[in-house]
């Protein structure tokens, strides 16, 4: 059965484990944290997903990755892209 789970990016770099075939809902703060709010069904195996965050003008090293949103912090002082590294995961 699929529910909505709420995982805080509390890293630069972040693994997450999450249960094959997960769906990437939104990405919003919450309290400035930001957090991803993912569509999964709690009874898949877990498979690795890795998410990067970068800040506006910061240089991007080469490698494949698919863009999950913006979020701003500081009123907008601050702002910030995640991306997710790109990897074959089982659905």
């Amino acid at each position: 059965m699929a529910k909505i789970f709420k995982y805080k990016l509390e890293k630069i770099k972040q693994d997450l484990e999450l249960p094959a075939g997960s769906k990437i809902l939104s990405l919003q703060t919450q309290s400035d944290t930001p957090c991803l709010w993912i569509l999964v069904d709690p009874e898949k195996d877990k498979v690795k997903r890795t998410f990067e965050t970068f800040a506006t003008g910061e240089e991007i090293p080469p490698a494949p990755r698919e863009y999950i949103g913006t979020f701003q912090l500081l009123r907008g002082g601050l702002v910030f892209h995640v991306f997710e590294l790109k990897h074959h995961y089982p659905e």
